[in-house]
């Protein structure tokens, strides 16, 4: 396993390089730059910022100069956030988010497998129509569209919850965007969830050990739900990743100060820096995070074997 780990590790380097790569590019050409405003600056004083930011120079030697900087763990200055590096307001984003993001797939890994599990034991069922209905409506109603309602309904005509701000991370402020942020993880495991488990029910060995006379709940607790969680296993790697690094939407809506508030803001704004640092940390914890899915994936199934 260790080898499998290193061997991850390292061909994550190339991929990592390919993606800042695209990003680094793709963001240069973008019409407009990070200092365009309604009032243009003397050439002269436009001249001496983009040679303090290593702008004046070609591409390539910017895109190599950037390199050398991330190799060291340095995301450079943002050009936007006067005073502050792009470590500094990842630093301080990252924090929100990952309490968001992590009580949202918490809460629905809980709940997605109930319901999942619930449907699954009775298939074609009102409660497994009902489960499944429900689910479909939550896939395909976005959260821009959540968001907006729940804060009209909740907070401004019942005045039950705040509608936006952080406020030190208290829970009464978390508690419409980690719903916003859960509601459609719910909905996508509980159908993870059933599909797997209806696929684990009707094999071979579920069969035998019903034979033997096992009750129903040992043989879905013992033999099901082990094998039925390898798909689920698989989405959840990407899906923490999003979910950590935040949501460009709720926390827009909700005004929140997370990576992914920062992530829209550097977009608008041409935070070249601050748009590179948040994708490199996404494409980070993704790699990591679908590494660490592989290794649950073969303590659940002692079957699979990692590749060479």
């Amino acid at each position: 396993m260790a080898s499998y780990i290193i061997r991850r590790l390292l061909g994550a380097i190339p991929t990592l390089l390919v993606i800042v790569g695209v990003c680094f590019f793709m963001m240069r050409a973008a019409p407009g730059g990070p200092f365009d405003g309604e009032r243009r600056l003397p050439p002269e004083i436009e001249a001496n910022i983009k040679a303090a930011y290593d702008l004046d120079k070609p591409l390539t030697t910017q895109f190599v100069l950037y390199l050398g900087k991330v190799l060291q763990g340095d995301f450079g200055p943002s050009f936007k956030s006067k005073d502050f590096t792009v470590n500094e307001l990842i630093a301080e984003g990252a924090p929100v988010s990952a309490r968001l993001g992590l009580s949202a797939i918490t809460i629905a890994t809980i709940i997605g497998v109930t319901l999942g599990v619930f449907a699954s034991l009775r298939q074609n069922t009102p409660g497994d129509y009902a489960v499944m209905t429900t689910a479909m409506v939550g896939i395909t109603i976005p959260t821009f569209v959540v968001a907006p309602l729940l804060t009209l309904f909740l907070g401004v005509y019942a005045e039950w919850l705040p509608v936006a701000g952080w406020d030190g991370g208290k829970l009464i402020n978390m508690i419409l965007p980690v719903t916003v942020l859960a509601l459609p993880q719910i909905a996508i495991i509980a159908r993870l969830t059933r599909g797997s488990m209806i696929e684990v029910l009707r094999s071979n060995f579920v069969r035998t050990a019903r034979a033997k006379g096992l009750p129903e709940g040992l043989v879905v607790r013992r033999h099901v739900l082990r094998s039925a969680m390898m798909p689920l296993v698989s989405y959840l790697g990407p899906a923490i990743a999003g979910l950590l690094t935040g949501s460009l939407v709720v926390e827009q809506i909700f005004q929140l100060p997370g990576i992914g508030r920062y992530f829209v803001q550097g977009g608008i704004n041409r935070d070249y820096t601050l748009v590179l640092g948040v994708v490199i940390l996404y494409a980070t914890l993704v790699i990591i995070l679908n590494m660490l899915a592989d290794v649950f994936y073969r303590l659940l199934d002692p079957k699979v074997r990692f590749g060479k």
